[in-house]
């Protein structure tokens, strides 16, 4: 083994990354450049930790890691955004319409 592999060394199979500094700031930073931001809790599950997904009023969306639901719902009341349960409410319409209407102008970019 040599003196760097430690630092090369790949995150362990099964092991999911935690939320982060960052990952907060960039939802922060993310909200306050859109307008109409809502945001969507999903739960933790065996693969992922929480995260939370950010959607603007166009449909543009985000998502990144957090704490826990309550840190999710803190965060909205901090930055006056509502937060919605996304595995009782579902994700709204626009958000599936943005998603689609990218990857067609992908699609026409390829072609």
């Amino acid at each position: 083994m040599g003196i760097f592999d430690k630092l090369r060394r790949k995150p362990k199979a099964g092991v999911t990354r935690t939320a982060t500094s960052k990952d907060i700031d960039h939802l922060a930073a993310w909200a306050q450049s859109r307008r109409g931001v809502e945001a969507y809790v999903e739960p933790r599950t065996n693969v992922t930790h929480t995260t939370v997904v950010l959607i603007a009023s166009d449909g543009e969306w985000t998502r990144r890691r957090i704490d826990d639901e309550a840190a999710a719902r803190s965060f909205g009341k901090k930055h006056s955004i509502p937060v919605y349960d996304a595995g009782i409410v579902g994700y709204p319409q626009r958000m599936r319409d943005y998603t689609r209407r990218k990857a067609e102008e992908e699609k026409r970019r390829n072609s």
